[in-house]
């Protein structure tokens, strides 16, 4: 049964995600997540998942892969297999680094036919500030959300 008062936000989210790529913000996004209304996946490499940190229960499809980001070319199909094991309907929120590389991967999922799919805002780690360096003024950790390092 879908929770009615939980609608305005998962429909402001989808027009976000036709205008720009489905920016959701972190706080939101963990507050559906925390209460079971969406599917967390994280798209990072393997590596940054483990030395940065990662969100507690997040599934892991890598969007690339390695140090060289080399773009992982069965992103769609595993994400597609991740999907067909959840309830459905499912929300997905892709979480990267800064919000760009999860932008793309919701982009190439709503391409392929997966509905359902966004990407969260401002990422794992947030964007660079005027010193080059991030987790300063956005970003899921800067907000104070759940995370875990290896």
């Amino acid at each position: 049964m879908t929770d009615l008062s939980l609608l305005p936000v998962l429909q402001q989210a989808a027009a976000r995600a036709t205008a720009d790529g489905g920016t959701f913000p972190p706080r939101q996004a963990w507050q559906l997540v925390r209460e079971g209304r969406a599917l967390l996946v994280d798209v990072r490499t393997a590596e940054e998942r483990k030395f940065v940190g990662h969100v507690p229960g997040s599934a892991h499809v890598p969007w690339a892969t390695g140090t060289a980001l080399a773009r992982n070319p069965r992103f769609v199909r595993e994400l597609g297999a991740l999907i067909a094991k959840q309830p459905q309907p499912v929300t997905v929120l892709l979480i990267c680094r800064s919000g760009k590389r999860s932008a793309l991967a919701a982009q190439e999922a709503a391409k392929a036919g997966l509905a359902n799919v966004l990407n969260v805002g401002e990422g794992f780690e947030g964007d660079l500030d005027d010193a080059q360096q991030r987790g300063r003024f956005n970003g899921w950790r800067f907000h104070g959300l759940p995370w875990i390092q290896d």
